[in-house]
């Protein structure tokens, strides 16, 4: 019987293979992947799970304005806002069982085990890491067996390797409680230092995250498992941030509230307002398109901005995305910021808070070089919390000039881009749409 494990080692290019990658360079053919556009989490991973563009499974980035609700939504992990039957719907129709670890839309998926990042909201804004899954009782259990998910070291300041080394090692976890025939894990490692610090990380970066994805490998083959490799894009090194909501409100059309927390983006009021993704951004307008691309066009650092026809040509044209869609130039990645003065900055802009920004904030990643004394800040915030008193982590940089490298794009050459490894591909690229079959494949063999 066909079993599978499918490492998504994000981040990881044809480039940086053999750069201190020998458990992953072995597992056979690496060939190019053409990507998708926007070449960022959710949408490639809506792709791969499902071969579908982002015109039909409607995940057009990791955030979109929700009209209906009049609110920018962002990393959700619904499972049913994907639309397509996915790999692991059509692995489990076949009677295959199934296991999702850290893959995104891991809400109510149809598997028989995942486990997901889903911390704890207090009534009182208080907010206390942890984690999620399936079967009942799942996520606990890898947790007495592993300690507790190092959540700090999953996305903030302290992004590293933590979070990958302990996937992997739950990875093996699972494979010893659930032996499922379709494994997805995912390994986030080097998208970490690579948009820190450019290009000039991948070695090391990618070295530490061979290391982890070898104990998956070696288990998954003991197992009698074929294993897999993909990724969902490459990065490139960017030093133009461009701040698109920044001119839509110099114009204007982009309305913001300002009140005790600063100011706050106001979408009702807005006539235009952009929901940056990494080298892209969804651009919504109430009233004259026509105005308001043209004043786009010109703005530095934007290459192209696509109407109804160009967001048909690269396959976005979905209710979700934009009335306009900006790409940006290979150096250049768009910011979310919309205010003019730091000091009416919202409260969460300084703070880890992937849900009420706007948009995409890479910052996350820093802390704050202008801080005198970081550690101290740090400490000091982490003893209110201990303490149980409300706080705010505020250390995250508001100078978005300090990010290094950045994704979204399609790759200009195909080392840059995504990859697939398998022994069951020829030489030449392949689409993320043939994943799923790839797998499925693979899944049949007797």
């Amino acid at each position: 019987m066909g079993r599978v494990c499918v490492l998504n080692v994000v981040g990881l290019t044809p480039g940086l293979l053999g750069l201190g990658t020998p458990n992953l360079s072995k597992l056979g053919t690496a060939v190019p992947m053409a990507g998708v556009l926007p070449a960022v989490t959710c949408t490639a991973q809506a792709t791969l799970l499902t071969g579908l563009p982002p015109s039909r499974h409607g995940i057009v980035g990791n955030g979109w304005f929700d009209r209906e609700r009049g609110e920018v939504v962002s990393w959700h992990q619904s499972n049913r806002l994907m639309a397509g039957e996915k790999l692991y719907e059509a692995a489990r129709r076949a009677g295959k069982t199934t296991a999702k670890l850290f893959w995104w839309f891991n809400r109510g998926a149809d598997v028989d085990a995942s486990v997901t990042p889903l911390p704890f909201y207090g009534s009182d804004g208080s907010k206390e890491f942890g984690i999620d899954g399936t079967p009942s009782g799942l996520a606990a259990e890898l947790e007495r067996r592993l300690g507790k998910f190092p959540f700090h070291g999953f996305w903030g300041p302290k992004a590293g390797i933590d979070s990958t080394a302990w996937i992997a090692r739950a990875a093996v976890e699972t494979l010893k409680l659930q032996r499922p025939d379709l494994l997805l894990v995912y390994l986030p490692h080097l998208d970490y230092d690579l948009q820190r610090h450019g290009l000039a990380a991948g070695p090391r970066a990618a070295a530490e995250v061979d290391r982890e994805a070898g104990l998956v490998i070696d288990a998954a083959r003991n197992d009698g498992m074929t294993v897999v490799v993909v990724s969902e894009y490459g990065l490139v090194p960017v030093s133009k941030p461009v701040h698109v909501n920044r001119l839509l409100r110099e114009r204007g059309w982009l309305a913001v509230r300002d009140g005790p927390y600063g100011e706050m983006l106001d979408p009702f009021k807005s006539t235009a307002f952009a929901v940056a993704d990494h080298q892209v951004a969804h651009v919504y307008v109430r009233g004259d398109v026509g105005e308001v691309r043209e004043r786009l066009a010109g703005l530095e650092g934007v290459a192209r901005v696509l109407d109804e026809a160009g967001k048909r040509e690269v396959g976005l044209d979905h209710p979700r995305s934009g009335d306009l869609v900006l790409l940006a130039k290979p150096d250049a990645w768009f910011t979310y910021y919309y205010w003019v003065d730091d000091r009416r900055a919202p409260d969460f802009a300084r703070t880890v808070d992937i849900h009420r920004k706007p948009g995409y904030d890479p910052c996350e990643l820093f802390v704050d070089p202008g801080l005198a004394f970081p550690s101290l800040r740090l400490a000091g915030r982490l003893a209110q919390k201990k303490l149980g008193f409300r706080y705010r982590m505020d250390v995250v940089p508001l100078d978005a000039t300090v990010v290094r490298g950045s994704h979204g794009l399609a790759a200009a050459e195909l080392k840059q881009g995504p990859v697939f490894i398998s022994t069951a591909v020829g030489q030449g690229p392949v689409s993320m749409a043939e994943f799923k079959g790839y797998v499925l494949g693979h899944l049949s063999q007797a």
